[in-house]
C-alpha cells in the first residue's frame, strides 16, 4: 500500500475520493433498462438476463424441488454454522424492539406511536463471483422479526441458470416468500414497477455493485423505498503499536476481496506498524485464491500516518466508513469519538468478518460516506412508525384555543373553524 505522511487537511477531500465511477457514467444505461422493465415486463427481464449473465431461462421463479436439492447438497457443518450465525443475528435483532410509546402531553390530549411491519419488501442478493448468502440471513432475519408479511428475494442465476446452493437453503429457513432468478439493474426494475414473475414492493434492500445503486437510487423516483445507498464494500483501520500486523493485513485483504472497486484504508500513528503490515500484505495477498481482485482494490486504497489520535479520528470522520476498525492502546478514545461509520470493531480479536457473518450486527451498511447521515439495516428497517391521539371534550377545550390563534396567524382558516365548531357544541 501506498504510505502518505501527515497529509494537510485541505487535501483530505481528495486523498478519501472512492474508487467508484460518477452516476453520470451510468445513469443513462439504468433509466434505459427501467423504461423497457417499466413497458415490457418480463420480456425485458429475459432480455437483460440473457446479455448480462449469460443464460436464457424458461422459468424465473426457483421450484420447491431446486430448494430441497440445494440444501440437501449443503453439508452439514455449513448449516451447523449458518444456525449459529442465525441465532445470533436473531437475538440481537429481536433486542432491538421497541414497546408503544404513550403519554397525555395535556389533560385530555394523549399522543402514542406504535410500529408496524412494511407488508412488501424485496431483497436483493449479490451473485457474481462471492455469492453472499450471509446477506440472505442479515435481511431475512429482522424482515420476519418486524412482520413483514411478503418478502420477495432477488439474485442473479450463473451461466447454467442455477442459483448457489447456499442462498436458497439459508433462504429457505428464513421464511423467504418467493425466490426469483434475476440479478442486476433488471431485477430492481422488476421490484419497483412489477411484472408477471416479479412482485412490486413498497422497500428494497441490499448491496450490489455501482449499477445497482445507482438503480435502487432511480426506484425512488417511482416511489420505491430504499434501505440506504450501499456500494462498494469498505474499510478503514485505524492501528497503533498495540496492533497486530498480520492481523491488520488480514482485515484489509478481508475486505479488498470482495472486489476491485473495493476500498480499503490503514490510518497509523506509527511508521513502524505501517512498514510491517505492508511486508504482511505482500505474504498473505500471495496465498489468496482471489488475489486478482485483491490486488486491484489495493491499487484503490492507502496508508496514512497521522501524528496525533486527535487528527486520525477528524480524518476518520471525514471519510465515514463503512466499517471501521479500532487496534489502539486508546481504544475508548476512538469508540467514544466516532461519529461517521456504518460498524464498529474495536479490539485486536474482533475482525470485521465477524460481523459479515456470525457475531449479531447487520453487515448491510452505508458506504461512499453516507455513514454521515444514514444508519445500517437494523430492526426499524424494515417497520414505519405511526403517531396516534385522542382528544376529550376537555381536552378540546384546554388545547383548542393555541390552535385558533396559530391557523389564523398562518390565514389558514378552515383550520381554525375546525377548531371552533366543536368548542362552540360544547359551549
Amino acid at each position: 500500500m501506498r504510505i502518505i505522511e501527515n497529509p494537510k487537511i485541505e487535501d483530505w477531500s481528495k486523498l478519501l475520493l472512492r474508487p467508484t465511477q460518477t452516476v453520470d457514467d451510468i445513469e443513462n444505461t439504468v433509466e434505459l433498462i427501467f423504461d423497457d422493465v417499466k413497458r415490457n415486463g418480463d420480456q425485458a427481464i429475459s432480455k437483460y438476463t440473457a446479455m448480462f449473465d449469460g443464460v436464457t431461462l424458461d422459468e424465473f421463479i426457483v421450484a420447491n424441488s431446486e430448494i430441497e436439492a440445494a440444501s440437501i447438497r449443503v453439508s452439514n457443518k455449513l448449516k451447523d454454522a449458518i444456525q449459529l450465525a442465525k441465532s445470533n443475528i436473531t437475538k440481537f435483532h429481536s433486542a432491538q424492539k421497541t414497546s408503544q410509546v404513550k403519554l397525555d402531553t395535556m389533560p385530555g390530549v394523549t399522543c402514542w406511536q406504535e410500529k408496524r411491519p412494511i407488508n412488501k419488501i424485496g431483497l436483493y442478493i449479490p451473485g457474481g463471483t462471492a455469492p453472499l448468502f450471509s446477506t440472505v440471513l442479515m435481511l431475512t432475519i429482522p424482515a420476519n422479526i418486524a412482520g413483514c408479511k411478503d418478502i420477495v428475494l432477488c439474485t442473479p442465476p450463473n451461466k447454467e441458470g442455477k442459483v448457489a446452493d447456499e442462498i436458497l437453503y439459508t433462504a429457505s429457513i428464513c421464511g423467504v416468500t418467493k425466490i426469483i432468478k434475476v440479478g442486476g439493474i433488471q431485477a430492481i426494475a422488476g421490484l419497483t414497477f412489477g411484472t408477471q414473475n416479479i412482485p412490486q414492493v413498497y422497500k428494497i434492500f441490499g448491496p450490489g455493485n455501482q449499477f445497482v445503486t445507482v438503480a435502487k437510487q432511480l426506484a425512488t423516483k417511482y416511489g420505491i423505498a430504499i434501505d440506504m445507498p450501499a456500494g462498494p464494500s469498505e474499510l478503514l483501520v485505524f492501528a497503533d503499536d498495540s496492533a497486530t500486523p498480520s492481523f491488520v493485513a488480514s482485515d484489509l485483504l478481508s475486505q479488498a476481496e470482495h472486489g476491485s472497486d473495493s476500498q480499503v484504508i490503514l490510518v497509523s500513528t506509527s511508521k513502524s506498524l505501517l512498514a510491517k503490515v505492508n511486508i504482511e500484505l505482500e505474504s498473505q495477498l500471495s496465498q489468496l485464491p482471489r488475489k486478482e481482485i485483491a490486488e486491484a482494490a489495493i491499487v484503490n486504497s492507502k496508508a496514512i500516518y497521522i501524528g496525533t489520535n486527535e487528527k486520525a479520528i477528524q480524518l476518520i470522520n471525514e471519510y465515514g466508513p463503512e466499517h471501521f476498525i479500532v487496534c489502539s492502546k486508546d481504544e475508548d478514545y476512538f469508540v467514544n469519538n466516532i461519529q461517521n461509520a456504518g460498524s464498529v470493531f474495536v479490539g485486536n480479536y474482533t475482525p470485521e468478518s465477524a460481523g459479515d457473518y456470525a457475531s449479531g450486527t447487520n453487515h448491510t451498511l452505508p458506504t461512499n460516506g453516507f455513514s454521515k447521515a444514514y444508519s445500517g439495516v437494523n430492526l426499524d428497517s424494515f417497520t414505519k412508525s405511526i403517531t396516534f391521539q385522542k382528544i376529550s371534550k376537555s381536552g378540546i377545550q384546554n388545547i383548542g384555543n393555541a390552535i385558533e390563534l396559530m391557523a389564523e396567524a398562518e390565514g389558514l382558516q378552515a383550520h381554525k373553524n375546525a377548531v371552533s365548531l366543536r368548542l362552540k357544541d360544547l359551549q
